[in-house]
């Protein structure tokens, strides 16, 4: 590598370092998984013209294009201008690319534009998240998935956000099949029972998956015209402590979560390890050093919570520890 390029600048514009000196990937975002067929086009003719014609498609849903000279990158910004334009994410200057590497993709399931278990559209979820977070040099990964099924693994990031639905009841026009009460017994959690000829909804235990809804040959079980949401918190992969996230908060509302995604944002500022590489530190390590209840204190600031919100006052973590097992 040329001794002129600034590694820690290419880093922040959303180039990836490789292996081999002065090569590198240029790293494209595309919250929510979702994009005009337009951007594999030109996807493909930066590849062509600027690196070795291979792309790959990253787990976080957007795209890394390989053998980048990294000498390359002022030309590859101007070029990645149209797709920045049409994925629609956050940008500081035009032809400059992107302004930081921190926060990541926004990922999603395919959500009810496609899939029938969906209880909310995750791409436009995942899009507005991504405008209200990004551009951020903090290390966050947020998933959004349609249901329970939990297709997006969202309980493996910083904020996992679970599609509910509250089940409406038409009594009028169950033919009583019990076949909402089958697919709860062998796909859920059994949430539903028969009695007096009529379906009885459980409603502490019932999770809002909307199994039953999608079950009903008659209709007699429609999802609610509000979405809710489940908030799970501080899931992540890595070397120290791997784990899945806890539930904090169940029947929540969009604009609620999204306000506390964004307050957490200052609660790292505020309790970020300040020797951590490149600011770059998962925010359950963060929680772990500074305390939940302080972290909750700064999350819930301005949060006015629905009355149906179920809100988890302790939470703790598990996982798996590599540290105590190789001592």
């Amino acid at each position: 590598m040329s001794l002129d390029i600034n590694t820690k600048k290419l880093k922040k514009n959303a180039f990836r370092v490789s292996k081999q000196r002065g090569i590198g990937a240029s790293r494209i975002r595309v919250p929510g998984g979702y994009c005009d067929a337009r951007v594999l086009g030109m996807v493909q003719d930066i590849a062509q013209e600027y690196g070795n014609g291979m792309v790959h498609i990253t787990t976080r849903q957007g795209f890394e294009i390989e053998g980048i000279r990294l000498e390359d990158m002022e030309a590859i910004n101007k070029k990645l201008q149209p797709i920045i334009d049409i994925v629609g994410t956050n940008q500081e200057e035009k032809e400059s690319g992107y302004p930081a590497s921190g926060t990541r993709n926004i990922q999603a399931c395919i959500g009810n534009n496609v899939c029938p278990f969906a209880n909310y559209n995750t791409s436009n979820l995942a899009r507005r998240i991504d405008k209200e977070i990004f551009p951020n040099d903090l290390h966050f990964k947020v998933a959004c998935t349609g249901c329970s099924n939990d297709c997006a693994k969202a309980r493996m990031h910083d904020f996992g956000i679970i599609g509910q639905t509250m089940p409406q009841y038409d009594a009028t026009r169950c033919v009583s099949c019990k076949a909402c009460i089958k697919g709860c017994n062998q796909l859920s959690v059994g949430a539903l029972s028969f009695e007096n000829y009529k379906i009885v909804r459980n409603t502490e235990k019932c999770i809002g998956c909307g199994v039953c809804v999608t079950k009903c040959p008659t209709r007699a079980w429609t999802r609610s015209e509000k979405k809710y949401y489940k908030l799970s918190i501080m899931g992540r992969t890595g070397k120290k402590n791997p784990r899945l996230g806890q539930d904090w908060l169940i029947w929540a509302d969009e604009d609620n979560i999204v306000k506390i995604i964004k307050n957490t944002y200052e609660f790292c500022e505020k309790y970020i390890d300040p020797a951590a590489p490149g600011r770059k530190e998962h925010i359950g390590y963060i929680i772990d050093r500074a305390g939940f209840e302080t972290f909750a204190e700064y999350a819930l600031k301005d949060v006015e919570l629905l009355p149906e919100t179920i809100v988890k006052k302790r939470l703790y973590w598990g996982g798996i520890h590599f540290a105590d097992q190789n001592s």
